[in-house]
């Protein structure tokens, strides 16, 4: 009796749950599929990179003796489904049953649901245990009352893990450096030589299947520098340790026009789909700072956006699913301007982003969060618009770590579950932390008329466009007193320069 064990294409990772018991005569499926590069029109670097780590990871499972059966996107008889091709499968092998680890999105979750009944065979659907926070222990949390906000789980996870803790406390003497971390680059600080790879055979026959099947995708495939394996990905976190993460916390805000990767990790994709795990990521750069290589603020900072926001974010999205992604709290419904596509803006922030973006499938949480979220969340751009845009554009994003960013963190659409207050600014925070005002255009002295920096009369238009629900917001009671300060006539020129830049 033979257990027929999937690999999806987000769980490369060799300790996987489903893998564990593997025995003679099991046999390990994994799927290219055509379901999965369209339910939304992924950049055609993240469809790289997923597929050509999938063959990687096959044959690293075959050099450990594994059975692989390995299905290409372009194989005939391919369904184009995972339901279809563990169906095709079952009956290939004669398997007895189905071992899978839970799935990262709750389209799949659901899907999965149906198999058991559907093959008339046992599926067993283990945990994924690559999280520090099991979707049942954040459940308990959420009981507890230890989860309504960030911080508090932050801190719980601290005193669960161990991590830069001692004698009970935090090390330091504080739980976060933020007031560290928020510096502007020098101008004459250079960012380190960021390690790229080079394609190998299996990489570049990915790159000709994507670049034939995708070429109308939103983003640009030349220049494709993703690691692709596991031994690629260890050496990009070494890369990352040695050379930017002592640098990191001081500069972990910061934005400039050019570069852009500066001082931070470039690991998100590896960790999203499976090369690397979120402890030994936290170890190492733990390890850093206790040999004397890295800032406690750089390092405490980097394990809080794994230990903390990402492990937060994961449990936000699978107690709150699926009702989380249909709350829409600020009624915002404009459609999504044509400059995330790539059309021409004066807006020099928002076109550096989004180029950034269309070129490397990757743009930093600074510019995501402050620049093109903080514009769709000013501008009123429709939740599930955005939130689709982000979903299929960077390398790293699955629904389950995009959602609530961008729904709950960008758009406080789920009226602040995730944060108490929403993340918007004026363009004097962009100037503040960027580089990016004195290349355009627009004014950022000038307030209103067609010649202000947009930010600055969107920032006051959209707190009197949403007084009704953020006015007795207690972390906005100053902003709102500057706001109820403004004449009517001054109030009413934000209005107009709003409208006419939006209807524009």
């Amino acid at each position: 009796m033979s257990c027929l064990r999937l690999v999806l294409g987000d769980q490369l990772t060799r300790e996987l749950s489903s893998l564990r018991g593997y025995e003679d005569g099991d046999v390990v499926l994994m799927v290219e599929v055509a379901d999965e590069t369209t339910y939304v029109r992924h950049h055609p670097q993240k469809i790289a990179l997923i597929l050509s780590a999938m063959r990687h990871f096959a044959e690293d499972l075959r050099e450990r003796g594994l059975t692989v059966d390995y299905v290409r996107l372009n194989d005939a008889g391919n369904t184009g489904s995972f339901s279809g091709e563990l169906a095709r499968a079952v009956k290939r092998h004669g398997a007895s049953s189905v071992a899978v680890t839970e799935p990262g999105e709750w389209r799949i979750w659901e899907m999965m649901g149906d198999w058991e009944s559907d093959l008339d065979l046992p599926v067993d659907i283990l945990e994924d245990d690559r999280f520090f926070c099991s979707r049942t222990e954040f459940a308990g949390l959420v009981d507890q009352g230890k989860t309504g906000r960030m911080e508090y789980f932050y801190r719980e996870m601290r005193k669960r893990t161990g991590l830069l803790m001692t004698d009970g406390g935090p090390e330091g003497g504080a739980w976060n450096f933020d007031k560290d971390n928020r510096k502007a680059l020098p101008t004459d600080l250079a960012p380190p030589h960021r390690m790229r790879f080079r394609p190998d055979a299996i990489t570049q026959e990915v790159l000709e299947l994507v670049a034939d099947r995708f070429s109308d995708h939103f983003g640009d495939l030349d220049g494709f520098g993703w690691a692709v394996s596991r031994k690629e990905a260890l050496r990009a976190l070494r890369h990352f340790i040695a050379e930017a993460l002592p640098r990191f916390g001081d500069y972990q805000d910061a934005m400039k026009t050019g570069e852009d990767f500066l001082f931070h990790g470039l690991i998100s994709p590896y960790l999203n789909i499976g090369l690397l795990t979120a402890s030994e990521v936290c170890d190492k750069a733990v390890a850093a700072w206790e040999n004397g290589d890295a800032p406690l603020n750089a390092v405490e900072g980097f394990v809080r956006q794994i230990l903390g926001w990402r492990e937060f974010v994961r449990g936000i999205y699978w107690t709150e699913m699926p009702g989380y992604a249909q709350s829409n709290h600020l009624n915002a419904k404009r459609d999504l301007p044509a400059m995330y596509w790539g059309a021409k803006t004066r807006m020099h922030c928002m076109s550096e982003c989004i180029r950034s973006t269309r070129q490397n499938a990757y743009a930093h949480h600074i510019q995501r969060l402050m620049v093109t979220g903080n514009f769709a969340l000013l501008a009123g751009v429709a939740p599930e618009q955005i939130e689709r845009w982000y979903l299929e554009v960077y390398a790293d994003a699955f629904e389950w770590v995009e959602l609530p960013n961008v729904h709950g963190m960008a758009m406080h659409a789920d009226g602040g579950r995730l944060g108490s207050k929403p993340y918007a600014a004026s363009g004097a925070y962009i100037d503040r932390m960027s580089d990016y005002c004195g290349a355009c255009s627009y004014s950022l002295k000038l307030k209103t008329g067609e010649d202000a920096c947009p930010f600055n009369y969107l920032y006051w238009n959209f707190l009197i466009e949403n007084e009704d629900k953020l006015g007795n917001n207690q972390r906005m009671s100053l902003i709102y007193g500057n706001l109820r300060r403004k004449s009517d006539e001054a109030r009413a020129e934000i209005v107009r320069s709003a409208r006419a830049f939006l209807d524009g």
